[in-house]
């Protein structure tokens, strides 16, 4: 990717007739400012306050054509605005100062705090046939346990300043991690079919001049700009963005108080083990799946800093947002049934923005503007998930890193809006499958990464245990994986998952005893073992193969040294 100092100017008059860039102290190389003189000769470079990481040899070499042109001068316009237009590339340990950790807390509560969240709780009442009891305790107790998940990972991001994807090389290995990038993609993607569905129905709800397809391309647009501006003004936006959120959580509470206190409490029938199951893996796939957003957005912070406090930051700003907005999500969606007016909004349970607007209709055009707030902030949980989106598809091979962060975005988009608008019409089947899928590989590639960080790397950040300079980008460094263990427990994962799985479109072996849909916990307690033997083989034989290729080096150079000896005493003896 092409990274520039966002003061500095083109030196022209190369022997190649290329223009020349100036290095900078956040590059691959993190070459020291002598060493950068050195191999930028040119006495008016500037090569100190770089604020922008650059790939030397990929920025002649793109200059070359007119593309390359073109994103130069995009990238130099965006730098001097002060937009972040770094790659994947580790953020250094100089660089990594920010003391504003409380940025970790309002990102995921800003992120969850929002109407997406509350669909989630919608799930149990719509889909399951849930009272507001049994919604209750098995949100409680999954929220509980599943945010400790993201806000793991979060510490990830200030100790280490790799993104997520980048970071996961480590226990994948470097070509292994590509199968984690492109489920990531996907996944991330489909996550964001589903919060734009959900902002685009909110704001058609406003007026009867815009429709539901309108209103997925403005909220698409919106989360376009904000990842467009990276992550700084994301942490700006989303310090902030919570407010309006949570300002129509209480009014909805006011004005819909009467109405939920004539809600079920109980469910109409005992609600069957399998049906909570079922419900509370949908609710841990959806607080599951951040894990591999939350490194990208601390990656600018303390490295310094308690790796317990960025979790602690990170944890609270997860389940204080997440349990209130599922429990909210699931009271209203549960009184639905005795209020005529919620029922028809929610329809056959495919347009939450239609039972938020129709919660929020008795107080009039204040209901309007609540209802414009809820669909206008969306993007607090779209943007994160765009950007992660642009990382991860930068981290699946090299020539793909060298494309700039904000034309992933548009292309993002451009993908985006045509399947939102088709995948509207069909909400919960959408959000349910789209949930599902995600938290059955999410759940191995948790258990993957934590073994590795805990077992092999002995729960440390340090160089020692990560070299993250040198080890992040060289697939034979020894300190990456070699890629054949996580695969492995992937592999051993998914066999188990398949028998336990209960959908709409397939029940597996398992799951068709009653058990519920048991995939997701299967697929993490399987992959543990797994991948800690195959990892512990894989060590082995690195160790053996070291072992065995010194032993023939020292062969080697045992007969290179009798041959020279040989040689010299025939000289001496006078012998040709």
């Amino acid at each position: 990717m092409l990274i520039y100092d966002g003061d500095s100017d083109l030196q022209k008059g190369g022997e190649d007739g290329l223009p020349r860039y100036p290095p900078s102290t956040t590059s691959r190389s993190t070459a020291s400012r002598e060493s950068a003189r050195e191999k930028y000769p040119y006495p008016d470079v500037r090569v100190e306050p770089a604020v922008l990481v650059s790939a030397d040899d990929n920025a002649v070499r793109e200059a070359k054509t007119r593309i390359g042109r073109f994103f130069h001068a995009a990238t130099v316009l965006l730098a001097r605005w002060g937009l972040e237009v770094n790659g994947i590339e580790p953020i250094p340990e100089g660089e990594r100062t920010d003391k504003r950790l409380y940025q970790i807390f309002f990102v995921w509560f800003s992120g969850n705090a929002n109407i997406f969240t509350m669909s989630a709780g919608t799930v149990g009442p719509a889909y399951y046939s849930l009272g507001i009891r049994d919604s209750f305790y098995v949100i409680l107790v999954v929220d509980a346990i599943t945010c400790a998940f993201p806000a793991f990972f979060s510490t990830f991001g200030p100790k280490l300043g790799t993104r997520s994807m980048v970071q996961s090389r480590f226990s994948w290995g470097y070509y292994g991690a590509i199968i984690p990038s492109i489920l990531n993609v996907l996944s991330m993607q489909g996550y964001l079919v589903v919060n734009t569905i959900i902002g685009g129905q909110a704001l058609a709800e406003v007026s009867g001049h815009l429709s539901a397809t309108l209103g997925i391309v403005i909220i698409a647009l919106i989360s376009l700009a904000i990842t467009f501006c990276g992550c700084q003004v994301l942490h700006w936006y989303q310090t902030l963005i919570w407010i309006p959120n949570v300002i129509g959580f209480i009014v909805m509470l006011a004005v819909g108080g009467n109405q939920l206190r004539s809600a079920r409490v109980a469910s109409p029938t005992p609600a069957p083990p399998a049906m909570l199951m079922s419900f509370g893996s949908s609710l841990a796939a959806s607080v599951v799946s951040w894990a591999t957003l939350t490194p990208d957005y601390g990656v600018y912070h303390d490295r310094k800093a308690s790796a317990w406090r960025t979790f602690s930051y990170a944890y609270l700003g997860f389940f204080v947002s997440s349990f209130s907005a599922h429990m909210l999500g699931a009271s209203f969606a549960a009184a639905a049934v005795s209020v005529p007016s919620w029922s028809t909004g929610l329809g056959d349970g495919n347009d939450v923005g239609g039972l938020v607007a129709a919660v929020l209709a008795p107080v009039g055009r204040f209901g309007k503007v609540m209802l414009v707030a809820f669909s206008l902030t969306a993007p607090s949980a779209c943007a994160p998930t765009m950007y992660t989106v642009c990382t991860s598809f930068m981290t699946i091979h090299r020539a793909f890193a060298r494309v700039s962060r904000f034309v992933v975005a548009v292309v993002s988009t451009a993908v985006l809006i045509p399947l939102s608008i088709i995948g509207a019409n069909k909400f919960y089947n959408t959000f349910v499958d789209i949930l599902t899928l995600i938290g059955y590989w999410i759940a191995p590639f948790c258990a993957i990464v934590m073994t590795e960080h805990f077992v092999f790397r002995r729960g440390s950040f340090s160089l020692g245990a990560y070299a993250v300079p040198a080890a992040w980008d060289d697939p034979r460094h020894p300190n990456l994986a070699r890629g054949f263990a996580a695969p492995c427990a992937l592999l051993a994962a998914i066999a188990l998952i398949v028998p336990c799985i209960q959908q709409a479109w397939f029940t597996g072996p398992i799951a068709a005893h009653g058990t519920g849909d048991l995939g997701m916990l299967a697929g993490f307690v399987v992959s543990v073992p797994v991948y800690a033997g195959a990892r512990w083989l894989e060590r082995w034989w690195m160790r053996r193969g070291k072992e065995r290729w010194e032993a023939r080096r020292g062969v080697v150079r045992q007969a290179v040294v009798e041959m020279v000896n040989v040689s010299r005493g025939k000289e001496g003896k006078g012998e040709p």
